[in-house]
């Protein structure tokens, strides 16, 4: 069966290597894109500074103009809107969001803010759930497809989410955005910061609130959803090659939803309510040396998450949840100029994770928490050079040394092709990536202390092709992983050496998932008028021996999804836009026996510009009003009609 893996790289190289020998001269990089997407820079496939033109690996950038123009609150909702990203969510906007990459897992993301990890020690997967994460004071956002892991360690078996705050460019500026709408919601954020050439630093805030919709969907009462978010930076020159700055990221998010009340212990109108508290933080040092050749990073990153879930009619203690997760993280990074067009990244890292976590109920309100700690210590390399006029090579390795399983060394490589002049490049990249078992994995009383951490093998290929100066882009790119030892949850219910007495099931390595398939995507820009489109065919499937439900579809994964948006700007000082999301038919359980139907949601927008500091902006959401589902029997929004001011000083 790996032959075929193989061939399928080797295939994509060898396209490269044919079309290059009728390339024209190698452009210039700075003015290679100077239409399209060629002349964007990019950090998360390299983690520094890159031309997009020479990144073998799949990254999409979705600008803080685009976030502007879609009028987008939550950042799920952004990311769907991109090639092979999709999301499930437990009814309305603040309910627990899973976000997919390719097919791959939720908890196989990683997320990154402002350099530094989030993901949930304490949750069962370890992964980061989406649902208090805003647009808030966003700046960019990047999205790197495939099996990562070599620079950005646990977890980044599907990719990658790194996202930028903003940062100020001028001596003082500020913005404010006030909106309200349907479903008694409301939306203020405000910002303020400045730059200097010593000093950088911005400060901004926001609240949401909204009723939202019932989560079970046969509900009678809305859950609503309340959020609080403030984040800030500030970076100091000391000298001319020293600088330190400092981050800090905090939410709180509150949603109500449903449950499974006694006596009947069926999905139904309930009056609990869930807490979210994230904190993020960074403090970080750069210093130049050998005239800028060597670039160095040194920081110390962490994050605070703490959940708690309440059931008021809940007897003897309203609690049914509570939780603590804190990532404590060191980090050296290095980036060495080794020769013209020729770099080199390297670091190493320390990550400490701990958490607590108790299930209290009627019978046992004050149960025992589960606990566990575990530090990962790690080290990679990657060079990257142009080995020819266009074609630049990428290639990695990574070790990390687990204190329960161990060692694990893994590597990528990837190949990125610019030629005509920059208006085609091709691109392939081979990627490793693993999972190391959760705390909740190892350490509960499901734990399994003898798990090993999930691998998968990543491959991907595709063109990139300009036309009529980068008026027209078209992208096509095919994709590939086989996922090994994924961990799941098996019931004690069969035998299964695992079970101790008293274990009702146990984590262990069962799975084996594959998951292929294809993304397209264009953009175009006629006169006033500018269209973005993009399909996904995305195949995914149980490929473990004996089990059950081998050869069926993995859950919550569509297997078609397409996405539209078209902008117009008038000549009058007025923007109007249209984005049209689908996803087709997928299953909601493993074994493929219930079906979440196709859906088709339209959206409308438009926009005023008062003059050069205040607009008028207001959208017109699921604008037929579809009823549809991306978790089985959990309700989601219905049309909706939202309005606003937005403010830049």
């Amino acid at each position: 069966m790996r032959a075929y893996k193989y061939i399928f790289s080797t295939a994509c190289l060898m396209a490269a290597w044919s079309a290059h020998a009728d390339e024209a001269p190698a452009p210039d990089p700075d003015v290679a894109g100077r239409q399209g997407s060629l002349e964007q820079i990019v950090v998360s496939a390299t983690r520094t500074p890159q031309f997009l033109s020479k990144v073998g690996a799949t990254v999409t950038v979705i600008s803080q103009e685009a976030l502007r123009n879609t009028q987008t609150i939550a950042i799920s909702d952004a990311l769907a809107q991109t090639p092979g990203v999709t999301f499930s969510r437990n009814g309305g906007i603040g309910g627990t969001t899973a976000l997919r990459i390719r097919g791959a897992e939720t908890d196989q993301t990683v997320v990154v803010i402002d350099g530094v990890k989030l993901n949930d020690p304490a949750a069962a997967g370890g992964g980061f759930n989406f649902a208090n994460l805003l647009i808030g004071d966003i700046q960019r956002v990047e999205i790197l497809r495939g099996a990562q892991s070599t620079l950005w360690g646990s977890q980044a078996i599907g990719g990658v989410v790194n996202i930028v705050t903003t940062a100020p460019e001028q001596p003082f500026e500020a913005n404010a955005n006030l909106e309200g709408g349907s479903f008694n919601t409301g939306y203020g954020i405000a910002g303020v910061g400045g730059k200097t050439e010593k000093l950088m630093w911005r400060a901004n805030g926001g609240y949401y609130t909204t009723d939202g919709v019932s989560a079970f969907v046969n509900g009678r009462e809305p859950d609503g959803y309340h959020h609080v978010g403030f984040s800030g930076r500030g970076k100091v020159s000391i000298t001319d090659t020293v600088s330190a700055d400092v981050r800090a990221v905090y939410s709180r998010g509150r949603n109500s939803f449903d449950g499974f009340p006694a006596p009947a212990f069926v999905f139904a109108d309930t009056r609990e309510v869930a807490t979210t508290k994230e904190l993020v933080g960074y403090a970080g040092v750069t210093a130049d040396t050998f005239d800028g050749r060597l670039k160095n990073r040194f920081a110390y990153g962490y994050t605070d998450t703490d959940r708690g879930q309440v059931n008021p009619d809940q007897a003897v203690t309203p609690y049914t949840f509570k939780s603590k997760g804190k990532n404590r993280r060191w980090e050296y990074q290095g980036s060495l100029a080794l020769a013209d067009r020729w770099t080199a990244v390297f670091g190493a890292e320390s990550e400490h994770s701990a958490m607590t976590s108790a299930s209290p109920s009627s019978f046992t309100p004050n149960p025992a928490p589960v606990v566990g700690a575990v530090t990962i210590n790690s080290g990679y390399g990657q060079v990257q050079g142009e080995v020819l006029p266009g074609l630049t090579l990428t290639g990695g390795l990574r070790h990390d040394s687990h204190d329960t399983f161990g060692g694990h060394t893994l590597g990528q490589a990837a190949a990125a092709w610019a030629f005509n002049d920059g208006a085609t490049v091709l691109r392939t990249s081979f990627g490793q990536g693993f999972k190391a078992p959760t705390l909740y994995q190892l350490y509960s009383p499901f734990g399994n202390t003898r798990l090993k951490p999930e691998s998968a093998e990543s491959w991907d290929g595709g063109i990139e092709q300009h036309f009529a100066d980068g008026a027209l882009k078209v992208v096509a790119t095919g994709f590939l992983r086989d996922t090994t030892n994924q961990i799941d949850f098996v019931s004690c219910l069969n035998v299964n050496p695992l079970c101790t007495p008293g274990k009702s099931g146990v984590y262990d390595n069962i799975a084996r998932t594959r998951a292929y398939g294809f993304e397209l995507a264009g953009a175009v820009q006629v006169a006033h008028i500018a269209v973005e489109a993009n399909y996904t065919y995305t195949h995914t499937e149980n490929t473990a021996a004996g089990n059950v439900n081998r050869g069926k579809a993995l859950a919550r994964r569509p297997v078609h999804t397409a996405n539209v948006s078209a902008t117009y700007v008038w000549d009058i000082p007025l923007t109007t836009g249209i984005g049209l999301r689908y996803a087709g038919n997928a299953f909601d359980d493993a074994a493929n026996r219930n079906i979440l139907g196709h859906y088709t949601l339209v959206d409308l927008r438009a926009s005023w510009a008062i003059n050069d500091t205040f607009d008028l902006y207001g959208r017109l959401e699921n604008t037929f009003d579809v009823k549809y589902a991306t978790t089985r029997n959990y309700g989601t929004m219905g049309r909706g009609v939202y309005g606003g001011v937005r403010a830049h000083f």
